[in-house]
């Protein structure tokens, strides 16, 4: 960002975080359940890359879709985000590991250790266990049931309660970009490890991740993955089982 950029953009944060449902004064003769989150952010003359930060990386909105329907659950997203920053003391939120991604599972076991939770680690095959009127009660693997209130699992898990999805996302909508190195203990000394994901629009994706020309020469090596996305079709309050993609 540049210097009017970063100010209009701590303009606009300033206020998402001072909001308040029933506190007239903050809204700043804005009604959020009226107005677009497009004329929100319009009002603080953003500019696009910014709101492409804002509303993917932050607010979690999947598509731009957000921006053409009331305001009131984008800065909803967006106060919850700040309060979540302005809680760490550290100055982030955010995890970034070192010895490669494996170190977020193991920060998630220890942080749900303080609160009580178990962790069974290297069960196969498990499978959410249902009572006679179809809500989940637990989780099965060899033999053994954990017994649960409610089920967070990732929708492959559920085969009967979801349904493939794909939709149509801009080129420059990236969800994910990082990149790793030495000083992450992930790789020789003088090299750097990049991920890229994002969602495929052709049959050809490594055409669509081909490095610029800028990079070649440049890259030693390039590994692809690829793999169906699925959302739920399934109803949380009818069935105690939730997926990522509900939370989103």
């Amino acid at each position: 960002m540049g210097l009017f950029e970063k100010r209009r953009a701590r303009k606009f944060f300033i206020y998402v975080q001072d909001y308040e449902d029933n506190d007239p004064k903050s809204h700043e003769g804005l009604d959020l359940t009226k107005v677009t989150a497009r004329e929100v952010i319009s009002k603080y003359g953003l500019e696009d890359d910014t709101i492409d930060f804002i509303g993917h990386a932050l607010a979690l909105h999947l598509d731009d879709s957000y921006l053409d329907q009331p305001a009131l659950v984008f800065v909803t997203r967006m106060k919850l985000y700040a309060e979540s920053l302005a809680s760490f003391q550290g100055g982030s939120p955010y995890i970034y590991p070192l010895h490669g991604l494996a170190e977020l599972s193991q920060s998630f076991s220890r942080f749900s250790a303080v609160f009580g939770g178990t962790c069974m680690l290297n069960k196969p095959e498990c499978k959410v266990k249902f009572d006679e009127s179809g809500k989940a009660t637990g989780v099965t693997s060899v033999g053994e049931t954990a017994k649960c209130k409610k089920v967070v699992c990732d929708p492959s898990y559920l085969p009967n309660k979801l349904f493939f999805h794909r939709s149509d996302l801009d080129a420059n909508q990236i969800y994910t970009s990082s990149a790793c190195s030495y000083a992450h203990n992930v790789a020789p000394k003088g090299k750097y490890i990049a991920f890229v994901s994002t969602e495929a629009e052709t049959d050809n994706p490594e055409v669509e991740l081909r490095p610029g020309t800028d990079l070649l020469g440049q890259v030693d090596e390039i590994f692809y993955d690829t793999y169906d996305r699925y959302v739920p079709a399934n109803e949380e309050e009818d069935d105690f089982i939730s997926t990522p993609m509900q939370n989103l």
